[in-house]
């Protein structure tokens, strides 16, 4: 094969690639342009600082729907975080015995389970035993979503840590625990921090789990042992209804979604950049 041959092979493929990348980003331009236009005219201060009004009302916002989202958001992250960063971390540092074989098959088992059966599990053995829907099962449900992507994120960051900082710690006769606490995971923030974000965005956009364990609430509800609402449920319910107000706030709703996502995903990126620990 001639040099002339593989050059022109090497450019065609670069040019592939521009174009695929190009595909891609124009389906999501056009759909990120889409819901600006539908719901920006919709989402001012009052629509994100105001309560539901019953139809035929003037206004009426979202405000019960922002602060579910963030609380039961909130609550799931605290119940993800930790079991993920340490199945990280174990799956990392053992990876070759069978336990941690069971452990990453049920991550990926989990990963790979539709967010409604998760749903549907969730409902069974938390609203079903507390009979009534609530905020807190809502968040057991997102903290099983957002449980994979901490843990692998995890794994993968420590794994790329080098073995001389582990060695070197040892060497000053620090114990295997403080080596993790002291060592491991302060090195590895930027890529924990980067999954975290990212699970969270993950998270924000789920629907069916919502739907099946907090159910919704018209009402600015804080008690996360009552029915919450969530913005998901908020774009479902008014997306379904026979009232063209409330479809323009169901875009509306959905533009605020979406913005939130974009800022999370762009906060992970300059969290991975900001922070990135380099040897």
């Amino acid at each position: 094969m001639s040099l002339s041959f593989r050059k022109f092979l090497d450019r065609a493929f670069l040019l592939l690639l521009v174009l695929l990348f190009g595909v891609a980003a124009m389906f999501l331009l056009l759909l990120l342009g889409y819901v600006f236009v539908k719901g920006g005219g919709v989402v001012n201060l009052g629509f994100l600082t105001s309560m539901p009004k019953p139809v035929g009302e003037e206004g009426g916002g979202v405000l019960n729907g922002i602060v579910g989202s963030l609380l039961i958001s909130f609550v799931g992250l605290l119940l993800a975080v930790p079991v993920g960063v340490l199945t990280g971390v174990f799956l990392a540092e053992f990876p070759g015995s069978r336990l941690s074989k069971l452990a990453a098959l049920a991550i990926d088992v989990l990963q790979a389970t539709p967010s409604i059966v998760i749903g549907i599990l969730v409902y069974l053995w938390v609203v079903v035993p507390m009979r009534g829907f609530s905020g807190l099962s809502g968040a057991v449900a997102l903290s099983l979503i957002m449980l994979p992507v901490v843990a692998r994120s995890t794994e993968e960051t420590v794994k790329m840590l080098p073995p001389s900082l582990k060695e070197a710690a040892y060497a000053l006769g620090v114990p295997y625990h403080r080596i993790v606490l002291r060592v491991l995971l302060p090195s590895s923030f930027s890529g924990i921090a980067t999954g975290v974000l990212l699970s969270l965005s993950r998270a924000l956009g789920e629907t069916a789990p919502i739907l099946f364990t907090a159910f919704g609430s018209p009402y600015l509800v804080l008690n996360l042992l009552k029915p919450m609402a969530a913005l998901p449920l908020i774009v479902f319910n008014y997306a379904k209804s026979p009232y063209e107000v409330w479809h323009q706030k169901a875009w509306g709703a959905s533009l605020v979604l979406l913005v939130i996502v974009l800022v999370l995903n762009t906060t992970s990126k300059w969290v991975s950049n900001r922070w990135k620990v380099r040897f």
